[in-house]
C-alpha cells in the first residue's frame, strides 16, 4: 500500500529548491567553501587547545625571550635582540597553529565528520579550500597580534609602512606552505603519529634560527645550516623590512623554499583529503 493510499488527504509536496546553482559551479565553490570557512574558525576559536597552540602561547613566548635574552643578545652583538625574535616567534605561531589544526584534522577523519561532508551536495573542493583559507585567517591574525605585543616591546617599521605589509604577508607564505605540508601529513597517517613528530622538528628549528641568536654566534661548522634553514631566511627577509638591512637574498631563499614546499606537498595533500572523506580511518 502506498502512502497515498494510506494517507489519502494529505498531498506529498516537497519544499521549494533554494540553491539553483549546481553543486560543481564556480559560484557554489566560492559560497560553500566560505561556509565551511566560517565553520573550522568558530570551532577553533571554541578549542582551547589550538587557541593555545596559535595564540596565547606564542604571544607568552615572545615576552619570555625578551625578558630573559632580549638584553643579553642586544649588548652581546650590537643587534637588537626584538627584531629577530618578533618574526621568529610570528613562524613558530604559524607553525604550531597548523600542527593543533592538523590534528583536529584527524579528529574529524576519525569521527567520520569528513565522510558526513563529502555525502553532501557540496562542492568537492570546498573543503580542502576552506581549510586552508582558515590557515590562512588564522595565520595573519596571530601575526599581527604578535607584532603588537612586539610594538610594547620596542618593535617598530622603521622602512616605513610598505615594508610593514610586507613583513605581515612573509609569515603568511610561509605559514600556507607549512600549512600544506601538515595537512598532507594528517590526511595520509590516520595511525602513524607524523603530525605529532613535526612538533619536535618545529622546536628544533626554533633554536637553531637566526632570530633566536645571530648566525655568527653558532658553532663555524653549524652556521651554514642555521643561515640557510627555512625560518632563517624568513626571518632574515623580515628582519631587513623592519629594522633594515638585505632583503633581496633572504627573500629569494624564502619563495624557493616555500615555493618547493607547496609544489612537493599539494598534490598529496589533496589526494589524501579525498581519500580521507571517502573511507574511514
Amino acid at each position: 500500500m502506498t502512502i497515498e493510499q494510506q494517507v489519502p488527504n494529505v498531498a506529498l509536496t516537497f519544499p521549494p529548491a533554494t540553491e539553483s546553482r549546481s553543486e560543481k559551479s564556480f559560484g557554489a565553490l566560492v559560497s560553500h567553501s566560505l561556509l565551511q570557512t566560517g565553520r573550522l574558525l568558530l570551532r577553533w576559536t571554541r578549542d582551547p587547545y589550538t587557541m593555545l597552540q596559535a595564540v596565547i602561547y606564542p604571544a607568552l613566548m615572545l615576552v619570555m625571550f625578551w625578558v630573559v635574552l632580549g638584553v643579553t643578545i642586544t649588548e652581546g652583538t650590537n643587534i637588537k635582540a626584538i627584531y629577530g625574535q618578533v618574526p621568529m616567534i610570528t613562524l613558530v605561531g604559524a607553525m604550531f597553529g597548523s600542527i593543533a589544526s592538523g590534528l583536529s584534522l584527524k579528529r574529524e577523519w576519525a569521527d567520520g565528520l569528513l565522510s558526513r561532508f563529502w555525502v553532501l551536495p557540496v562542492h568537492r573542493a570546498s573543503g580542502m579550500i576552506s581549510r586552508l583559507l582558515a590557515e590562512g585567517v588564522r595565520i595573519f591574525l596571530t601575526t599581527v597580534l604578535i607584532v603588537a605585543v612586539g610594538f610594547a616591546l620596542g618593535f617598530r617599521f622603521e622602512q616605513g609602512i610598505l615594508a610593514g605589509l610586507g613583513l605581515l604577508l612573509l609569515p603568511l607564505l610561509f605559514g600556507m606552505s607549512f600549512a600544506t605540508l601538515v595537512t598532507a601529513l594528517a590526511v595520509n597517517a590516520a595511525k602513524a603519529p607524523l603530525v605529532e613528530l613535526l612538533s619536535l622538528l618545529c622546536t628544533l628549528m626554533m633554536f637553531f634560527n637566526s632570530g633566536f641568536v645571530p648566525t655568527q654566534a653558532y658553532p663555524t661548522w653549524l652556521q651554514p645550516i642555521v643561515e640557510n634553514q627555512p625560518m632563517s631566511c624568513v626571518i632574515e627577509a623580515m628582519r631587513g623590512l623592519s629594522m633594515g638591512g638585505p632583503v633581496y637574498e633572504p627573500l629569494m631563499k624564502t619563495l624557493i623554499w616555500c615555493g618547493g614546499a607547496l609544489l612537493i606537498f599539494v598534490y598529496p595533500a589533496i589526494r589524501g583529503y579525498r581519500r580521507a572523506a571517502g573511507t574511514p580511518p
